[in-house]
This record gives C-alpha cells, structure tokens and sequence, in this order.
C-alpha cells in the first residue's frame, strides 16, 4: 500500500488517545531485512527547540532499542484498530527470541528514506534523533512515587527527543 506526505499541521488526532490507548509501533533500522519493531504507548509530541517533535521511551532491554540508537532515523507507525493483536505481539515477543517477528504479528516491514515503517499503518511520522537522555532516579522529584511503581527492576528509560520530519499517511 502507497503513502503519501501530508502536513503535520493538518494532523486531526487527540495525540493522548493515540499513543495511549491506540499504541503505536516504533521501528527502526535500514532495511526490512535489518531492522525490529515494537510496541509503545508512552510518549508524545510537541514543539521543542522550533522544529515538531515526538518523544519515545525505551527500556535498555528492548531490541528495537538497538536499532535506534545505532541509527539517525525511525519511524513512529499508528495502526488502526483492527491491528491490535499485532500490536499485543510486538509488545510482547522479542525479535531477538523469534525468527520472525513480522510475520508472527502479521506485519510487514516498508522501506522509507533510509529506515523502516510498517506497511499496514494509517500514519507514519518518520523521525530524526535529536537528543538522548537515560532517566535516572535521582532527577525524579515526586518523593519516588513513579520509581517505585513504574522502574521496580531499575531499567530506567532511555528518552529520545526526534524531529518529525515527514508524515505519511495511507493513500485512500
């Protein structure tokens, strides 16, 4: 299926919905044969240092983790509804641990400006990294309250902080 770019500011989505409750699928890598995918609902979007940008978080332990950090460029894919069990698969199964992660989720990986996407997406945002930072405990300033819930193993989130470069969305 074709896409074609379209204007971030004609966007028309509650971006806490779609991240959320939605989820989307991070991906990176520089050809479909060379790259991993997974599934993330934390993150967000906005305006930093003038230029759009998105922010994705990262567990160290994560594949697909490796894939973004060795290179410039990923993609944040939005699937409809209907995709949710891949999305539950890819969330779950380690590209390290199958043969295959795509085709156990039913996806299929699209080459696009030198990184990968996901073919069945109704949106891409294709993304350059702009910044890295690993979250440590002792910048957290609520009393410990979300390291004690959200980091009981201590594997911290790496934050990127990317330009949204292009976005792509599904040709009717």
């Amino acid at each position: 299926m074709a896409f074609e770019e379209v204007k971030i500011s004609g966007l028309q989505f509650n971006p806490f919905d779609k991240i959320s409750n939605q989820w989307m699928l991070i991906t990176a890598g520089e050809s479909s044969e060379d790259c991993n995918t997974m599934t993330a609902s934390w993150g967000g979007v906005g305006i930093m240092w003038g230029k759009p940008v998105a922010t994705a978080y990262i567990r160290p332990q994560r594949y697909t983790k490796e894939f973004v950090d060795k290179n410039e460029y990923f993609t944040l894919s939005f699937l409809p509804e209907a995709y949710r069990k891949a999305l539950n698969v890819c969330g779950s199964v380690s590209g390290r641990d199958v043969e295959d992660k795509w085709q156990e989720a039913g996806l299929h990986p699209v080459e696009i400006d030198g990184t990968t996407a996901v073919e069945e997406a109704e949106e891409i945002f294709l993304c350059r990294k702009l910044y890295a930072q690993d979250m440590v405990p002792e910048c957290f300033t609520d009393g410990g309250e979300c390291d004690g819930k959200w980091y009981p193993q201590k594997d911290y989130h790496t934050m990127y902080i990317a330009e949204i470069v292009k976005v792509l969305r599904k040709k009717a």
